[in-house]
């Protein structure tokens, strides 16, 4: 019988934290990821520490943020159901850093949780899951909450360094306010970690040909749609490119695991660009790649529709560790483990 950790070690920084950090190099990869992940449990802990009604004594969650050297500056919390579902931290440079990491160090950074499964917060966060599905978040009020706390942090920080970091239903709110400020021509470090895929689970197939002769289909499927109403719709079909190509600066970075279905079509999404270039149709990939099926159809029947998953460019950083289920290739613990004991790849993918 599996040995399930009492909730309190499950939500204790001591316990499961990365306690090997006692010197973050902010030069280091590694070390800016283990700091963004944990600024994202920092919120989910936050949240159950307002559930679980934790005074300031028997509170969890300050050591998410304070053994970085970092403080709370505020809490976002959702109109709906009033839970917690992101939070602002600032920076409290304590040691003298090489100018090269002063210009890595955030003074800001926003983070994002996921779906908490708890009694007081499960109803809220299903339900902008499903607004994921339809395509819809940003028409929710969680999701304006979150851009305009962007917005607002990223005007007063007097062009210091903010990032941006969310896990699985936080990342797709952060994928929203990264690409609100990149058309705006802000590009904010973003630390995107297992973020929602809305697909079928193509990259789950093991067979390489089935799965590539898949990926093509519906790329020509896609392109063929897109084309269709752009021709029909010309001016709408400007917008869709222009604001696709102003994204493509921006490179958030993007964390998977290939046994995630939830995030793991991101792999195929950016691999599949790139042999389909080398096939010499990359311009039917470029249009399909801006637009997803889902989103034509539903535009296609007069309903608006956003689809945040799709991003021109990104860091992919795939966890090619096994996972027993998905809750261990869904979990954010993964990216805080020590630089020894991870087996990570990572390839940039640029959009031109």
């Amino acid at each position: 019988m599996a040995i399930v950790a009492p909730v309190y070690d499950r939500e204790n920084f001591y316990s499961i934290g990365p306690l090997h950090l006692t010197v973050v190099d902010w030069d280091n990869e590694h070390h800016r990821r283990s700091v963004a992940a944990s600024l994202v449990a920092g919120v989910y802990i936050l949240e159950r520490d307002r559930q679980e009604n934790r005074d300031a004594k028997h509170a969890l969650a300050s050591p998410w943020w304070e053994f970085f050297n970092f403080r709370l500056v505020r809490q976002l919390v959702d109109d709906v159901d009033h839970s917690i579902f992101g939070a602002i931290y600032e920076y409290e440079l304590k040691t003298s850093s090489s100018e090269k990491s002063k210009e890595v160090i955030p003074h800001y950074v926003i983070a994002f949780r996921g779906t908490l499964t708890s009694r007081d917060s499960v109803t809220r966060d299903i339900e902008l899951d499903l607004h994921i599905l339809r395509q819809g978040l940003h028409k929710a009020t969680r999701s304006r909450i979150a851009v305009q706390a962007v917005r607002d942090t990223v005007a007063s920080s007097q062009h210091r360094n903010v990032w941006l970091a969310g896990h699985s239903l936080g990342a797709a709110m952060a994928i929203l306010a990264g690409k609100e400020m990149a058309v705006m021509g802000t590009f904010l470090t973003t630390f995107l970690f297992n973020p929602p895929f809305i697909s079928a689970p193509i990259e789950q197939i093991k067979h390489e040909g089935v799965k590539h002769g898949i990926r093509v289909a519906g790329s020509v499927i896609t392109a063929g749609l897109a084309f269709a109403m752009a021709v029909k719709q010309p001016q709408q079909k400007n917008r869709s490119v222009e604001t696709f190509s102003s994204l493509a600066t921006w490179v958030p970075n993007l964390y998977v695991h290939p046994a995630d279905h939830i995030c793991s079509e991101y792999i195929g999404y950016f691999q599949h660009r790139e042999k389909m270039e080398k096939l010499g149709v990359g311009q039917i990939e470029k249009m399909a790649t801006q637009h997803s099926l889902g989103g034509l159809l539903m535009t296609a029947f007069g309903k608006e529709a956003e689809p945040v998953h799709l991003l021109p460019s990104a860091c992919l950083t795939i966890n090619l560790a096994a996972a027993p289920d998905l809750k261990k290739a869904h979990a954010l613990q993964q990216w805080w483990q020590p630089e020894s004991q991870v087996n990570f790849k990572t390839c940039a993918y640029l959009y031109s």
